[in-house]
Parts: C-alpha cells; sequence; structure tokens
C-alpha cells in the first residue's frame, strides 16, 4: 500500500481579502514637457467707464438761460438781438387789424418832453466823457472831480430805447415787441416799445459837488414796466403783457 503525502497550506482569511482588495488608483505619469513661459504683453490701464452728465431733452428751451445777445454782457436786456424773430412777429401783427389801437407807443421822447429844465442836446451832452473830462485830480474827493459847468449830481447814461430782450421779474428771458418792418411786406404795421433808462456811470460813488464829510452815494433807481412780449421758448403762445424791472435814474442819497 502506497501512501501520498499532500501538503496543504492554510492562509487566514484576512489576508486573502487584504490581498483581494485593491491599492490606490495612481494616474499614469504623463510625458515630460519642458517650461517655458507664455508670451507677456503689455497691460494698458482700462478708462474708467464713461456717465454722461444728465442733458435736457432734444428741443428743450431753458427760458432762464440767457440767449446770444446776452452773452457777454451783465445787463437784463438786450438792445440788439440778432436771433430777433422779425418775420413771426410781423405775421402775427398782420393778423390783428386794430392791434396798433390796443398798444399804442409814443415813439419819439427825450429830455425835451421827460425832463424839466433839461434839453434834449444838453442831456445828450451829459455823457461820461463829459464829466470825467472835468477832473484834474486823481481822488473821487478832490475839489475838481466831476466839476462841469453843470450836470447831475450823479453821472448817468441815459437812453430812450427800444429793448428787443429783457428779463422779467420772474427770471425768464422775454423777446420784447419791437416791429420795424423791413423786407416781410408788413409796411403798414410799424410797432415800436420806447423806454427810457437811466444808468449810473459810478454806482454806490460819492456824488459830485457834495463835500466829503457827508458820505455822499450814486443809487441807482428801477422802475416797473409792464411790456408787449413773447415767449421765445413757445411762439405760438401769441403776445401777453409781461412785467419788468428796468434802470429809471441814478439819484444821490446822503445818508444820516
Amino acid at each position: 500500500m502506497v501512501f501520498k503525502l499532500v501538503t496543504v497550506f492554510v492562509v487566514p482569511l484576512a489576508t486573502m481579502v487584504l490581498a483581494a482588495t485593491p491599492g490606490p488608483y495612481h494616474a499614469p505619469p504623463t510625458p515630460y514637457a519642458p517650461h517655458h513661459p507664455g508670451p507677456v504683453y503689455p497691460k494698458h490701464h482700462q478708462a474708467p467707464p464713461h456717465h454722461p452728465a444728465p442733458h435736457a431733452p432734444q428741443g428743450y428751451c431753458d427760458p432762464k438761460a440767457p440767449p446770444k445777445c446776452a452773452h457777454h454782457s451783465d445787463l437784463p436786456f438786450c438792445l440788439e438781438d440778432p436771433e430777433y424773430p422779425e418775420y413771426e412777429i410781423a405775421n402775427k401783427i398782420s393778423q390783428d387789424p386794430i392791434f396798433e389801437k390796443k398798444y399804442s407807443d409814443v415813439p419819439d421822447q427825450s429830455a425835451d418832453d421827460l425832463v424839466e429844465h433839461i434839453s434834449e442836446y444838453q442831456e445828450d451832452a451829459f455823457n461820461y466823457a463829459y464829466y470825467t473830462g472835468a477832473s484834474k485830480g486823481h481822488s473821487p474827493f478832490d475839489l475838481s472831480h466831476w466839476a462841469g459847468p453843470e450836470g447831475y449830481l450823479c453821472p448817468s447814461q441815459v437812453d430812450y430805447a427800444k429793448i428787443k430782450r429783457a428779463v422779467n421779474v420772474e427770471g425768464y428771458w422775454r423777446i420784447i415787441l419791437q416791429h420795424a418792418p423791413k423786407e416781410y411786406g408788413y409796411a403798414s404795421y410799424n410797432y415800436t416799445q420806447t423806454t427810457r433808462l437811466e444808468t449810473c456811470l459810478t454806482p454806490d460813488s460819492a456824488c459830485r459837488l457834495i463835500a466829503p464829510c457827508y458820505n455822499s452815494k450814486c443809487t441807482q433807481k428801477y422802475v416797473y414796466h409792464r411790456m408787449v412780449s413773447v415767449d421765445p421758448c413757445d411762439l405760438y403762445r401769441g403776445f401777453f403783457i409781461d412785467t419788468y424791472k428796468l434802470p429809471s435814474a441814478c439819484s444821490c442819497h446822503v445818508p444820516h
């Protein structure tokens, strides 16, 4: 009888389980590539975002904005106006047959009619050159300061003007109705509004021929005028009466 020897190896269960559990995954190594830095482009400073300032709607008309005739003047009125709407005004006047009877004017005005004891010739001579030409000293209180043979205590400029535009008492610019017909074929409609303007040549200065001890001062006076007007922002509104504060006199004031 022959016996065969069989060798049996006993492996622990824990070892078998450990051998069956897969290990952590490792990605295959990537092929080596040499490092070459990319191109460097110059950086430009980006401009800040542009936020446009708020603006008026297209076609908006600001009634308080000074017109072109007042761009180089601090006066609240214009005696000349390159943008004066003559044609529109002439057309409006022609549609009212009794317009001139409703709004009559005294076109010929002068000192002969409005200033007692002073003629038009005398008043026209009382200008800036007349008063300053008589002064022989540098001080405004010099004995010869503004010492002409005659004149006002406070030098002033007088104009019998036909104002084209003016600021009303509310601060709005208005077109003043002044129609001297030219080439528009409305020869029978000649309507004007004449205003006497007297403006101090040297406001707040000492009055001439008054002793310095009185502390006199030239003061500008104003008067309210009501004139037929047109709204430059709405010509189709038609004519209306508006009120304006205009210089009327230059007086000498002596305080207590």
